[in-house]
């Protein structure tokens, strides 16, 4: 029946590793645990066994926990399709797009059917870890806020606030974010965690201290930064353009596979590519100009959000003039959901982008038509003669297919799914290069087509273990650097009580004002 609520200072101040960390120490104990994000909003997600979709953070914590995803982890999703609107997924399904000011009509239900889900699992759990989206202290926003001190106060949830010292500034953060709430959402900040601390920890003791001092909460742990951990990055913003993926490992030849990855502005999935990043021997870059696919030898398009919109982006900055020039040097070129629709002849949207007919980039000869209905598949099947599984998650469905047209795998039902021609593919199935056999083969296949001749496939990389020792290293984190014990406490009592307010919120004295 317990319940713990992990808040940043920021977005990306580590949250989700830290959620994830805490779950799978909580699971090696033995304790029945399960993550809970009230309001994600990424383009990362993922399809549950339960057929819906959730955020990819979600996910990767259910796998800490040692569950399958659920709907139920992550009860709102808000898929941005451009600057101002989003499409909103309640409990794995679709349910219409929203502005940033329409959303807030709709949030009363919404928090309706956040506190039901968590109540839900909370009876049925030892623990729910809950974590909170961007940050507590967005004044503008906490009168409607479900994700946050909102879904705290309604559930009585005490709060840990997570700080990145790595960003700068970190006791600035954490001192203003907890003096920036009312009194009542206050009384349930219960600690402060320092992410990302490199040094010598004996520096940062005495900022630790007078932390506790003007907040009255004492820092329940500093996680030391950790090179190894860099899968299942929770959204875009964490890839940097133009810099490499992951840390790459020494070819296992004489020679390196360069992979370069448009960095669309609505990317989804982006973490397709993850698993590319993972072999020995391959750089993956995320790009956003064409000089930068000059010396490329597998361009991959990845997903996105809004095709049309980010198919015209890529006119704009001259990629699609370079990609078809790598695709017409006979160099291999890969398109992954929203990126194998933009490889077609043409697209007929009028769900998403409502542009009707656009031309595609032309490599394949398809016609892409949107339905209204989104797909939401994990499907199996073989490719390269490997069997396969992935997910799909699209409104685009392939309504013509040249007859030369091969695809590039055919799915348990029979069904011909995705393309190849030449050194030209795609596929509407994300995931795919999770599956160790058919991504070696896949990786020959880009070398050989790219005269990559001293490139050498490694023969022993298993991504999911991969995965799992990343969870296992978040596991093994928070047991030997955070506070434990307070926990535990913070667990099974709740947030102590009696804790000071601070900020234009208090009297003389440490009194909350009336």
């Amino acid at each position: 029946m317990s319940g713990l609520l992990v808040a940043g200072t920021t977005s990306d101040a580590g949250k989700s590793v830290v959620v994830a960390g805490i779950c799978r120490w909580l699971a090696r104990a033995g304790a029945r645990v399960a993550p809970f994000k009230a309001q994600n909003m990424s383009n990362n997600s993922v399809v549950c066994p339960d057929g819906g979709e959730i955020g990819r953070a979600q996910a990767v914590q259910s796998a800490a926990c040692g569950l399958e995803p659920s709907v139920r982890y992550n009860p709102v999703l808000l898929k941005p399709g451009g600057d101002r609107s989003s499409q909103v997924v309640v409990l794995g399904r679709a349910d219409g797009s929203v502005t940033a000011l329409s959303y807030r009509q709709r949030k009363a239900a919404l928090l309706e059917t956040v506190a039901a889900t968590l109540e839900q699992l909370r009876g049925e759990y030892d623990h729910v870890i809950c974590e909170g989206a961007g940050s507590p202290a967005e004044i503008n926003l906490r009168a409607t806020d479900i994700a946050n001190m909102g879904l705290a106060r309604a559930a009585e949830l005490p709060v840990l606030v997570v700080g990145d010292i790595d960003r700068g500034g970190v006791f600035a953060s954490l001192y203003g974010t907890l003096a920036l709430l009312d009194a009542a959402d206050q009384a349930l900040v219960s600690g402060f965690v320092i992410n990302k601390f490199r040094g010598d920890p004996a520096l940062l003791a005495p900022g630790l201290e007078q932390v506790r001092a003007l907040t009255g909460r004492p820092v329940q742990g500093v996680l030391p930064w950790a090179e190894e951990l860099w899968l299942d990055a929770e959204d875009s913003l964490s890839y940097v353009a133009d810099g490499v993926v992951g840390r790459p490992q020494p070819p296992r030849g004489d020679q390196w596979l360069r992979v370069a990855v448009p960095k669309l502005p609505r990317i989804s999935n982006a973490t397709d590519i993850e698993a590319l990043a993972a072999e020995p021997g391959v750089a993956v870059r995320f790009v956003t100009e064409p000089s930068r696919l000059t010396d490329a030898d597998l361009v991959v398009l990845p997903g996105s959000k809004a095709t049309v919109e980010d198919l015209a982006w890529l006119h704009r900055t001259g990629l699609a003039d370079a990609v078809l020039a790598h695709a017409r040097a006979g160099l291999p070129v890969f398109g992954i959901c929203g990126g194998f629709q933009m490889l077609s002849g043409r697209i007929v949207d009028e769900v998403e982008s409502g542009g009707g007919v656009v031309d595609g980039l032309g490599l394949l000869d398809l016609e892409i038509e949107f339905a209204p209905e989104k797909t939401l598949r994990r499907p199996a099947g073989t490719a390269f003669g490997e069997p396969v599984s992935g997910y799909e998650i699209h409104h685009g469905l392939p309504v013509r297919r040249g007859d030369a047209l091969e695809p590039l795998l055919t799915s348990d039902d029979g069904v011909p799914e995705g393309a190849l021609a030449g050194s030209v593919g795609g596929t509407h199935w994300h995931g795919l290069f999770e599956n160790d056999e058919f991504r070696r083969r896949f990786l020959a296949f880009a070398a050989e087509r790219s005269g990559r001749d001293g490139f050498a496939v490694a023969a022993g990389t298993s991504f999911a273990a991969l995965r799992e020792a990343q969870l296992d290293l978040l596991g093994d984190l928070v047991e030997r650097h955070l506070d434990t014990g307070a926990l535990r406490k913070l667990l099974d009592g709740g947030a102590p009580a009696g804790m000071p307010v601070i900020g234009p919120n208090a009297v003389p004295g440490g009194s909350p004002r009336a």
